[in-house]
């Protein structure tokens, strides 16, 4: 990494995602609640929204992946997505039909595609596999930590403000933390200058590692089911808890996300990656079973808590078990194929989640999610061979 301090670096890019996430978690929490009770949006519209939001992302990852291994600059394409999600992120305050709402999440969702690889890439150039799953770690437990101080300002301004002027408050004051983090990103994080190579980059994916596309194909069975956090939260609305409490359940799943993403990390670090995925698909299975037959105003405290956990063991050992299967100057692209095959599934998953909710009962699609969790839980034994790689 030459003079480049990699902790420093680290921590400066995780402050970016605990800025981001304090503005975006004032606002995710309450989104779904917005649209049901101002914008009067069913769940199927919800689901769409959602699915549409998050699928739009899906090719930009792929391509600025790519963009950020081939000109070997991530930094710039970082700078942008960031960009493009703060401006766009304090519009929800003057929408007045669930539409203004896709657009405003499909805008953002545009920004948050540009970034994912790069910056994951980006991250990853500044560790090494020893470390790599603490680093990762570390860089979600600030992510998290971003949305607990998000959700916790939500919740007092809701207690503040009364009915809608409520909701529209916080998308205006979410603006803040987000220009924080772009100032943060442009000031603070540093890229290391990029040795030049007489080899022309190419980046093909039938020359990835079979482990990697193995991983991606039981990536993309789980994420079929792994639908929007919008479908836990109504779920909490759905059995009596109070709107005003509604970012308080939500702290406490970032709160064991927060928590537990550096224990985690590190663990896959020692034992391995692979068998810690499989087990937080398996904790997604059972979670999601809980949601479908015991949430009542008790355990939906306790299965929020469960949500997280299964976050902070999933989310950044993924990302670092990618980086672990690929060369080092391929990072970006297959980064970037890794966050578009779960792109691609979101669209359904959540279309899916929101008909089974609509058509059959609430309890529906839980019990959908808890089948292909498990399913994708034993694949990734089964499937993925266990392969030494010290890049």
């Amino acid at each position: 990494m030459g003079d480049i301090n990699s902790k420093k670096n680290v921590l400066r890019l995780g402050f970016v995602s605990f800025f981001t996430d304090v503005s975006s978690e004032m606002i995710f929490p309450i989104l779904p609640i917005f649209l049901t009770t101002i914008l009067k949006a069913n769940m199927a519209i919800v689901g769409l929204i959602e699915g549409i939001a998050e699928s739009t992302s899906s090719l930009l990852k792929m391509v600025s992946g790519y963009l950020s291994d081939k000109f070997k600059r991530k930094k710039p394409l970082v700078i942008f997505g960031y960009s493009l999600s703060t401006v766009t992120k304090p519009l929800l305050a003057i929408a007045s039909h669930w539409w203004h709402v896709l657009f405003v999440r499909f805008s953002d969702r545009i920004g948050k595609g540009i970034r994912t690889a790069p910056r994951d890439s980006l991250l990853a150039s500044i560790t090494n596999k020893k470390v790599r799953g603490k680093y990762f770690g570390l860089h979600r437990a600030l992510d998290s930590a971003g949305a607990i101080v998000g959700t916790l300002i939500a919740f007092f301004l809701l207690k503040i403000f009364v009915g809608e002027t409520s909701f529209r408050v916080i998308f205006w004051l979410s603006a803040i933390p987000g220009v924080l983090a772009v100032l943060i990103l442009i000031l603070g994080v540093k890229e290391a200058k990029s040795v030049k190579s007489e080899k022309k980059f190419s980046f093909n994916f039938k020359e990835l590692s079979p482990e990697f596309k193995k991983f991606l194909f039981v990536v993309l069975i789980f994420e079929l089911a792994n639908f929007s956090y919008a479908f836990f939260i109504l779920r909490a609305k759905d059995v009596g808890i109070a709107i005003t409490l509604i970012p308080i359940v939500y702290l406490i799943y970032n709160i064991f996300y927060a928590g537990f993403s550096i224990p985690f990390g590190k663990l896959s670090d020692r034992v391995g990656r692979k068998g810690i995925i499989s087990a937080g698909f398996l904790l997604f299975s059972l979670t999601c079973l809980g949601f479908a037959f015991i949430a009542n105003n008790i355990t939906i405290w306790i299965l929020f808590a469960l949500y997280g956990l299964f976050m902070a063991i999933t989310d950044g050992v993924s990302r670092a078990y990618v980086s672990d299967l690929v060369e080092k100057d391929k990072r970006g692209s297959a980064l970037g194929v890794y966050h578009t095959v779960i792109g691609v599934t979101d669209l359904p998953a959540n279309f899916i989640g929101g008909l089974l909710w609509q058509r059959i009962n609430v309890h529906a699609p839980f019990i959908y999610a808890a089948v292909l969790s498990s399913i994708s839980a034993i694949l990734i034994l089964v499937m993925v061979n266990k392969k030494k790689n010290n890049r």
